[in-house]
């Protein structure tokens, strides 16, 4: 009762495809592979965003310190 015979899996294989066609799967397959790119650039763009915050914050420091020894 617990587990699917092989005639579930193909009964739901067969309703996928009628659902969403045979050539909507790979459509939707890229287009989720272009979301995951996108994410992960995203990502990296915000590490490299909070690198240069980070080094001009280390950069106005060291303004402020200079200034303050003259």
């Amino acid at each position: 009762m617990g587990s699917f015979s092989i005639w579930h899996w193909l009964i739901v294989l067969v309703v996928v495809l009628l659902l969403f066609g045979r050539g909507k799967i790979p459509e939707l397959m890229g287009d989720m592979a272009k979301g995951i790119k996108s994410f992960k650039k995203g990502m990296s763009d915000d590490t490299d965003d909070a690198k240069t915050v980070e080094h001009r914050t280390d950069e106005t420091v060291g303004t402020a310190k200079e200034k303050a020894k003259s």
